[in-house]
């Protein structure tokens, strides 16, 4: 395999989760959208181009996005509906390429490596991505090259909807008239540390001595060197496992009643709970967090057996949350992660009903997955919003 010239496919789906939407909202074409929590307190999830041109981007807070394009449909987002197409994605690239990395829920790198005795390793990237966008009705972009880095960054540039080949060879002639800023992993401290040092473009970083880049960057600084010389990896992770699932949400007004913010807590772990049971997966750590009034953020997570059943995570969730939460403290935002997932073959620490218990929770799943997923809810949360 030496000998081979390494071919590297990447594939990122355009603005995911709001193409998805744009699916099952057709109407909804060519307008500014964005998908992203409370319009008052949450921040943007990810953003249609259309919103983009306002100056609208991902992580913003949406009170900032609605100033700047106040004319914006705002969704909440639809994971279920994420996750469906995210694998229907997946089980095409995997029928298709001998070895593919899973990078997140809408990306994906594919090793073509030796394909080239076969086939022509362009047309047959450019056939896979066509194939993806006639299946899905989803855009795709594609970037192809030599080295992982060097692909991602060609389909960065290949965007909206594009495909980007830097053939062999030609690496320098792509990377050195970019910015510096398009490098992943220059971000707001590094870029103006380089640009304080005369490094405004990739060509600046290659000319420069890899010992002047590592005394002002250390170990980074020599990685950066190798990028920008157009050397990069080509090995691929194999087995992508989500790290960690969550759900937070943001009160329209600080709140310090602690039988609502219990309501709340069931009501996030049920929704991650059943995140859980739809991917197979069981979670073996659960974190709580608090952000007060005054935006201090503060979270406390444990281990627990390994579980995706409602009641023993919701009661795990109320026993973390009455431990450090400061009584009387307005609170401005609560979250509930699960991290340390494992496949739901694993055996769980529970007791003979274990079996009956998760059917019966899996029962409530279909019913909310075929009528919606307000149908069922426990019972402390519909009694407080009767109250």
């Amino acid at each position: 395999m030496n000998d081979l010239k390494p071919y590297i496919a990447h594939f990122d789906l355009d603005s995911f989760f709001v193409s998805v939407e744009l699916l099952l909202k057709p109407e909804l074409k060519g307008l500014p959208v964005i998908v992203g929590g409370s319009v008052n307190r949450g921040v943007v999830s990810t953003c249609s181009y259309e919103a983009r041109k306002f100056g609208v981007h991902s992580a913003m807070p949406m009170k900032t996005a609605i100033k700047l394009c106040p004319q914006a449909t705002v969704l909440k987002g639809n994971y279920h509906e994420y996750r469906h197409y995210s694998k229907i994605v997946t089980d095409i690239i995997a029928s298709k390429v001998p070895l593919f990395q899973k990078a997140s829920i809408d990306e994906f790198y594919c090793d073509l490596t030796g394909m080239d005795r076969y086939f022509n390793v362009s047309s047959y990237t450019r056939q896979l991505r066509e194939l993806i966008i006639k299946e899905t009705d989803l855009p795709i972009s594609c970037g192809l090259s030599s080295a992982k880095f060097i692909s991602k960054m060609a389909t960065n540039e290949a965007k909206p909807n594009g495909f980007l080949e830097i053939p062999h060879g030609k690496e320098k002639d792509f990377l050195w008239p970019l910015g510096i800023e398009k490098i992943n992993g220059i971000g707001k401290q590094t870029e103006p540390r380089l640009r304080a040092i005369g490094m405004h473009t990739i060509k600046d970083i290659a000319n420069t001595p890899i010992e002047t880049l590592e005394k002002k960057l250390g170990k980074w600084g020599r990685d950066l060197w190798f990028k920008a010389n157009g050397i990069g990896s080509a090995e691929l992770e194999t087995e992508w496992n989500q790290k960690s699932m969550s759900h937070e949400t943001t009160f329209h007004e600080n709140q310090t009643n602690v039988d609502f913010l219990h309501t709340q807590l069931v009501r996030l772990t049920e929704k991650n709970a059943y995140d859980l049971r739809q991917d197979e997966k069981l979670t073996g750590c659960l974190t709580v967090k608090i952000r007060y009034a005054d935006f201090e953020t503060t979270s406390k997570q444990e281990t627990i057996p390994f579980t995706s059943l409602d009641d023993e995570l919701i009661e795990k969730a109320k026993e973390i949350f009455d431990k450090f939460y400061q009584q009387g403290r307005p609170v401005r935002l609560i979250g509930v992660r699960f991290s340390h997932l494992a496949d739901s073959g694993m055996q769980m620490n529970l007791f003979n009903s274990q079996d009956t218990r998760l059917n019966l929770y899996k029962a409530v799943d279909d019913i909310k997955n075929r009528f919606g997923d307000k149908t069922v809810t426990k019972a402390v949360v519909s009694r407080k919003k009767a109250e």
